[in-house]
């Protein structure tokens, strides 16, 4: 499933091709959409806004269409006129006189006024957008102290969508493998130094993925492992998806365990229990 930084990354190319542009053509390919046809096709769309994995398509007339890509959901932004080749089936299609944003085969679909976005049961159960510009480390720090989330150890911890929204489960492995910390410790059990450290990597690390299309690696270790004719995948990430390999830091096998229900990768000796 696409996390945070490759939703952010799906809304800033969707933005760039429709945002201001009037649109030539509006497709709703779910029933339940077409009653809003007339009022979103005579408007424009004004942002692209993500949260956590949700997507925000805003219309200058109050509508907003939530988008969730789920499992299989996928947005594609092609120039008009020249569709991608694919059996799913098209939800929206926002085209424009250039271009064209396509959803397919997302099940959770909605256009919503701005009262009912402000109650719909995910967003609000959501903590704040891992990419806001406006989240800084400090107010991470302060989720990690405060009693509804200290006691709990950071690999489920990391999953929760409550915590901060857009993690998913390679940004965990690479969160807690580059702030030293095993999936298994607490924040109630963490210093100040790590705490801070934690905060500042869960901000580093997703922002390099956003900005890399989904490395986290660092630049300089990566251009040194393409230089040495490492794979995509060999120089992508530090940890995830690299068990029994050795690790980029210190050498130490990267091992494997399963931490609510999902794969989690972290380096032994980089990340020890205690």
């Amino acid at each position: 499933m696409p996390e945070g930084p490759e939703i952010r990354r799906e809304a800033d190319a969707i933005a760039k091709a429709v945002v201001g542009q009037p649109l030539v053509e509006l497709e709703l390919g779910l029933p339940a959409l077409r009653p809003f046809h007339d009022e979103l096709f005579d408007s424009h769309v004004t942002a692209v806004d993500t949260h956590g994995k949700a997507m925000l398509t805003r219309f200058a007339c109050g509508l907003t269409i939530y988008s969730h890509n789920q499992l299989y959901g996928r947005w594609y932004v092609r120039k008009r006129g020249q569709p991608p080749r694919t059996n799913r089936s098209l939800r929206v299609g926002l085209h424009t006189a250039d271009w064209s944003a396509l959803l397919y085969s997302a099940t959770d679909v909605r256009v919503l006024t701005d009262d009912e976005l402000a109650i719909h049961p995910f967003l609000r159960r959501l903590g704040p957008d891992v990419l806001d510009p406006g989240l800084g480390w400090r107010a991470i720090a302060a989720r990690l102290r405060s009693p509804a989330f200290s006691g709990r150890a950071l690999g489920g911890l990391y999953l929760d969508q409550g915590f901060i929204a857009g993690i998913g489960n390679y940004l965990r492995s690479e969160i807690l493998h580059y702030a030293g910390l095993h999936p298994a410790r607490r924040p109630v059990d963490l210093g100040t130094r790590d705490i801070n450290e934690l905060a500042r990597q869960t901000l580093a690390v997703t922002l390099r993925a956003n900005r890399a299309k989904g490395i986290t690696n660092e630049a300089t270790r990566v251009q040194r492992l393409i230089a040495g004719g490492a794979s995509y995948s060999a120089f992508r990430f530090a940890v995830f998806d690299r068990a029994g390999e050795p690790c980029y830091r210190c050498g130490a096998g990267v091992q494997r365990i399963t931490v609510s229900s999902r794969r989690l990768y972290y380096c032994a000796g980089c990340q020890p229990a205690q």
